[in-house]
């Protein structure tokens, strides 16, 4: 394992940033991005300037990677950021914001990456999502637009390039001790009759728990380096007790609504001739 390259997008702190130590101190190698590689000179590791948005930027950073190491075998899309605010607090740019960086920037540094995996016939691309790409919570519509969007998008994805020997792995954290509700969080102007519903509770969530979340980065990056050494990894790893609970309860709730409805949900055939 000691040649494997992980290319790490949003390596600045984070999820990234951890992930990007873990992997070092295993001694293997990493391509560590940012938008501001300045932050990163302490990893003592190859860096790449990376603005996900940038098509440009992107390609320049992965074809810097591949003259380095020759190869990138795991592919980790990790940068993002939220926005919490009612559907209706919303701006169009705050939301275009969202999409641009959580789903559009995955699919330039996927694109990118891509064609080297294809050529290798090897590779572990892992998408960052989110308990939020499978439970959407009010107030939390934006976001969870992108990371549904992601689970979509990786999901056809992991098909696609199974056959050419390209693993995808969705992992989905609940709350983790990150920059995540702090300064990665967008908030929209808010509107004050949504203050006492759930969107509103919702905000005043965020604000609060940030640098108090449950639960450790660094057990995250433990988690992801296990999935990536299994040859039977999972297309999808929720991280975290809080994450597990909600997505087994919106499976359940889903289930209990498809047997509840199925007469309905069945009786859509044209009638006998």
């Amino acid at each position: 394992m000691s040649g494997r390259v992980w290319f790490i997008t949003g390596a600045s702190s984070g999820f990234g940033r951890v992930l990007a130590e873990t992997v070092l101190a295993r001694g293997e190698k990493v391509v560590a991005t940012a938008r501001d590689t300045s932050v990163l000179e302490d990893l003592k590791t190859f860096t790449a300037r990376l603005d996900v948005t940038d098509p440009a930027s992107v390609e320049a950073a992965v074809n810097a990677a591949i003259s380095e190491f020759g190869r990138i075998d795991v592919l980790v899309n990790n940068a993002g950021h939220g926005l919490v605010g009612a559907l209706e607090e919303l701006t169009d740019e705050q939301a275009r914001q969202v999409l641009e960086t959580n789903v559009f920037g995955v699919l330039n540094v996927t694109r990118a990456v891509l064609p080297h995996l294809r050529a290798q016939r090897s590779g572990h691309i892992v998408q960052l999502s989110s308990v939020g790409g499978v439970v959407g919570n009010p107030g939390h519509a934006l976001y969870a637009t992108s990371k549904f969007a992601l689970e979509g998008m990786s999901e056809a994805l992991a098909g696609e390039v199974a056959p050419l020997g390209i693993r995808v792995s969705l992992v989905e954290p609940g709350p983790f001790r990150t920059d995540f509700a702090g300064r990665s969080m967008t908030f929209s102007e808010p509107v004050d009759d949504y203050r006492e519903t759930p969107a509103g509770v919702l905000r005043q969530r965020f604000s609060a728990q940030d640098g108090v979340q449950p639960n450790d980065p660094a057990k995250a990056a433990g988690a992801i380096l296990k999935l990536v050494d299994s040859p039977d990894a999972p297309l999808r790893l929720p991280l975290g007790p809080e994450a597990v609970t909600r997505i087994r309860a919106k499976l359940e709730q889903q289930l209990a609504d498809l047997a509840a409805w199925e007469e309905v949900s069945l009786d859509t055939r044209y009638p006998d001739d």
